[in-house]
């Protein structure tokens, strides 16, 4: 899975990016900061089922702590958009390349108002249109793509035209959805512009949901433009987030001076100076009862806008171990309905192709291919292919 930071420029996305995974990035306060794309880690917390065995896990990636597990997500921080990047303007053409294979974007915003959609210093900006100038700016890309090679569908089905965007990463299943939406035929496409318009734009709606991410949250006035994001996009598309306060806290905790772990709303200082103590005083009152916003955003966009589950796949059922005995190893995100038989697929084609069924290591019972799994749940494949 992808996740792709966006954003106008000098809004905070490559600080939001940095806190987020631990990667060091250029960070600067002016437009285009970043030019090539930056890739990096992230982590999502999930409970850890190694509690109930009594035996501490062994992670493969990421760490657990306390029985927290945070599982790895694969992000991307892009060049900033201006208006009129789908024609190519600023990093525009780039941009929206490094985009497609992601499954979900977080969209940077400048809660405080303080910059324009150039990315330029401006008191009073409207931060609305940050968020509605982006979507348009999608929306033509999707539009522009399938416009270039509407010859190869005219007068054919959906199929065809999935092939087209499939570039895209999207489905037959969301086309077919987004053709629902917009109300056109899908036997034989004979669309005019504004209904392959309507259609891109109902295609990027499914295929790449935002979630917009309220940065510079502890900036004095900040909160008046949450409420209005919050009005405009509902609230459950909105995560008030100070990337800087998060990545100041990774920081202080790599050098011993804090005990910290992502996404706690508390840190417990171990050692710093007058000046040190009073910064770390400082970001204790913002995150407060609430957090950074950087976790909890990665988290919302996972479990909530993806809908995805934790399920930990195991070899020996009774330990909650692979083979050579490391306790719960792994842990795979799945689509919330998921099966067995799909967590098979996903550790390996050819446990997939012989499956024969899953055990639950909970309950010791059979799992059939089609019996969905849950959230948490940790599951041996038993399979004609198993090695």
């Amino acid at each position: 899975m992808l996740i792709g930071v966006v954003g106008a420029p000098n809004k905070g996305k490559s600080t939001f990016f940095s806190a987020a995974t631990k990667t060091e990035v250029a960070i600067a306060d002016y437009p285009f900061t970043t030019i090539d794309p930056n890739k990096g880690v992230g982590y999502c917390r999930v409970k850890c089922p190694h509690t109930e065995v009594g035996h501490v896990c062994n992670p493969r990636t990421g760490e657990c702590k306390s029985g927290t597990r945070l599982v790895p997500i694969n992000i991307i921080d892009v060049a900033g958009l201006v208006p009129g990047a789908h024609e190519g303007k600023g990093m525009g053409n780039q941009f929206l390349d490094d985009l497609s294979n992601a499954d979900a974007l977080m969209q940077v915003v400048d809660a405080s108002g303080r910059t324009d959609l150039e990315g330029n210093k401006a008191e009073g900006a409207n931060v609305l249109e940050e968020v509605r100038f982006l979507e348009e700016e999608l929306d033509y890309w999707y539009e522009g793509v399938l416009k270039r090679n509407s010859a190869k569908f005219k007068g054919k089905t959906i199929k065809e035209l999935f092939t087209v965007a499939s570039g895209l990463k999207v489905t037959l299943a969301d086309c077919e959805r987004a053709a629902r939406a917009a109300e056109l035929e899908t036997k034989s496409i004979m669309w005019d512009d504004w209904q392959l318009f309507k259609f891109a734009r109902e295609l990027r709606k499914i295929s790449k949901p935002v979630l917009i991410v309220a940065n510079k949250a502890d900036v004095p006035g900040s909160d008046k433009n949450i409420e209005k994001l919050e009005v405009a996009f509902g609230a459950d598309r909105v995560v008030a987030c100070s990337a800087v306060a998060e990545l100041a806290l990774r920081k202080a905790a790599a050098a011993g001076a804090i005990t910290y772990f992502p996404g706690d709303d508390t840190f417990e200082i171990l050692s710093a100076d007058e000046r040190q103590r009073a910064g770390l005083e400082q970001i204790a009152r913002i995150i407060k009862g609430k957090g950074s916003g950087v976790q909890q955003a990665i988290e919302k966009m996972v479990f909530e806008m993806l809908g995805l589950i934790a399920v930990f796949p195991v070899e020996d059922e009774a330990k909650f171990s692979d083979r050579n005995g490391n306790v719960l190893p792994d842990a795979i995100l799945l689509p919330i309905g998921s099966s067995a038989l799909d967590l098979a697929g996903k550790i390996h084609t050819d446990l997939a192709q012989g499956f024969i069924c899953g055990i639950n290591a909970r309950t010791h019972m059979r799992v059939g291919k089609d019996t969905p799994l849950k959230n948490g749940d940790v599951i041996k494949v038993v399979s004609g292919k198993n090695h």
